[in-house]
């Protein structure tokens, strides 16, 4: 018998077939992903009852989402640039094609503005909701 620990040798090697990856179709990919929407809180437990892992379910429900039509008309946020005043700002102050803008100052107050406004009212309105007092 060999008292050494460290040695290499392999008495016996095992080499067990697990089999092949399985390979989803899309019609069985959808009927898991519309039976893990089928009600709240489904899809570990679909997931464990098809032998697929949590993430892959979701990965597949993800790709079965419908995408947006138009990425245009989806709502998001437009970077504002705050520029020191270099002199007279014209008139009417409006925004583009009808959008509306949208301030909430910290204090908790929230100004929206829509259409034509005035420059000199909403420098105003504006100083007077981030003081918190009126002028």
């Amino acid at each position: 018998m060999n008292s050494d620990r460290r040695s290499a040798q392999v008495e016996r090697l095992e080499v067990v077939d697990t089999g092949r990856r399985r390979r989803w179709s899309e019609d069985e990919k959808l009927k898991i992903v519309l039976e893990s929407l089928q009600s709240p809180r489904q899809v570990a437990a679909t997931a464990r009852r098809y032998g697929v892992s949590r993430s892959l379910l979701l990965r597949w429900r993800r790709s079965f989402r419908p995408e947006p039509k138009d990425a245009a008309d989806q709502p998001g946020f437009v970077p504002a640039v705050v520029v020191a005043e270099s002199g007279p700002m014209p008139c009417p102050v409006a925004p583009p094609s009808g959008g509306l803008i949208e301030i909430e100052f910290a204090a908790g107050a929230r100004m929206r503005i829509t259409g034509t406004v005035d420059a000199a009212a909403l420098k105003a309105a504006v100083a007077a909701l981030a003081d918190g007092r009126p002028r």
